[in-house]
């Protein structure tokens, strides 16, 4: 009997004292983020020593492109997973983690620091139905990249703004090349969306509706008509290259460092590509002394131009069990100094935009203050929880770009959306 009251206490002893090891150190918090060089990682360490011990802050890594991340992090948060503290997260996929309850709470003092000095577009893009949602981290923007050689030779003058009617000549004139997003992906939508939103209009009328039955499209409207003419405008003049209905961001590249180049809208992992070319032997310095960049270009002559927006933002899990703590951790994750550094190990543009001031950054980047001002003018894709089902519906109905008519594709994306969220269609 006695045998079997010591056996008794030691079973209940030992979970307690395992508690009270596991207790004794800080909490370890996992940041699932996307990946990158490693520069992700090296902040989380830097930030769990910064804590002074509240805190260790680790890494999971999600799956290389947006939309299998999209999906671990939906599955996991749908069954209410503790284990995510901290995600990165696709800009477009916020508004659909936002309505889902996924996201816990930005608190009101969190929201203010993280906003203070932040790029426009980066804090648009972590905003939905008027409330900051995630926390904003780096920002992406593209460029209107260009050869110096045929800019001068056209006549352009690339200090001011320049049209997209006015490259389209330019290229068709010194048979070159615009090379653009043109495949049926994520990027077409990108490219889409830009044109719209600088000729002065937007994908959806109300993208923050919760209500798929309510969803307004409004695509068919002059800047959808404009949009769709510029497209056509390209394809007509035969300047979109050979590859034009099959073209990524890695294809445009290639084709902007080669023979037939002439102009290229891209995000500005170009630059890095270029050089990481020249140190390989595999490109001449010479093509790369040819590049240029200048603002993207304007829809609609003297009309600003809506750069589009990328990058990751910082969203803490509505499960978490210390969410306080992670929102201490995004604090840190999105100092400017930890930005810049960021941007020159893994070449992804800060959101904060003291950042770009580091001599260092302005050294490695010549274009940096030109990105930044490219991020005040960005405008996100839709913010609307439907995210997936109208980027889908748009691509179905612009691709293949030759067959892009102001007359009747931007009519038709806005029935194919309607239909899809409405539940007449499937894609």
């Amino acid at each position: 009997m006695r045998r079997r009251a010591a056996l008794l206490a030691l079973v209940l002893v030992a979970p307690l004292a395992a508690c009270a090891s596991a207790e004794a150190g800080p909490p370890t918090l996992t940041w699932y983020i996307n990946p990158d060089s490693g520069g992700q990682a090296r902040i989380a360490q830097e930030c769990s020593e910064a804590s002074d011990g509240a805190y260790r802050l680790e890494v999971a890594l999600l799956p290389r492109d947006a939309p299998s991340q999209r999906e671990q992090l939906v599955r996991r948060l749908a069954a209410a997973d503790t284990s995510i503290d901290l995600m990165s997260i696709d800009p477009p996929f916020v508004p659909e983690f936002s309505n889902a309850d996924f996201l816990a709470d930005v608190p009101d003092d969190v929201a203010d620091a993280v906003t203070q000095d932040v790029a426009e577009g980066a804090v648009a893009a972590a905003t939905f139905g008027d409330e900051l949602v995630v926390v904003p981290f780096w920002a992406n923007t593209q460029l209107l990249w260009y050869r110096k050689s045929v800019a001068e030779a056209a006549g352009l003058d690339m200090t001011q703004p320049v049209t997209w009617d006015q490259i389209i000549e330019a290229a068709a004139d010194q048979d070159v090349t615009i090379a653009v997003q043109g495949t049926r992906a994520e990027s077409l939508t990108v490219w889409v969306n830009a044109l719209v939103e600088s000729a002065g209009g937007h994908i959806l009328e109300n993208p923050d509706e919760e209500d798929p039955q309510q969803v307004t499209a409004s695509l068919d409207s002059d800047a959808g008509r404009t949009a769709a003419q510029i497209i056509a405008d390209l394809t007509a003049a035969g300047v979109g290259g050979a590859q034009l209905s099959n073209a990524d961001e890695d294809i445009n590249a290639s084709m902007f460092e080669g023979d037939s180049a002439g102009f290229m809208v891209n995000w500005p992992f170009v630059w890095q590509r270029a050089k990481t070319g020249v140190e390989a032997g595999s490109l001449d310095q010479s093509v790369v002394d040819d590049y240029g960049w200048a603002m993207y270009p304007q829809a609609v002559e003297g009309e600003q131009a809506r750069p589009p927006i990328g990058g990751v933002t910082l969203g803490v899990s509505a499960f978490s069990e210390h969410p306080d703590l992670a929102f201490e951790a995004a604090q840190c994750i999105v100092q400017p100094e930890k930005q810049a550094e960021y941007y020159l190990s893994d070449g992804n543009p800060p959101g904060a935009l003291a950042a770009f001031d580091d001599p260092e950054v302005q050294e490695a980047f010549p274009m940096a203050d030109l990105i930044r001002e490219s991020l005040q003018q960005a405008a996100p894709r839709p913010q609307t929880p439907f995210y997936n089902e109208v980027s889908s519906s748009l691509q179905r109905t612009w691709h293949p770009p030759r067959g892009v008519s102001p007359d009747s594709s931007p009519g038709r994306a806005d029935q194919l959306v309607t239909d899809v969220l409405q539940g007449r269609s499937l894609l």
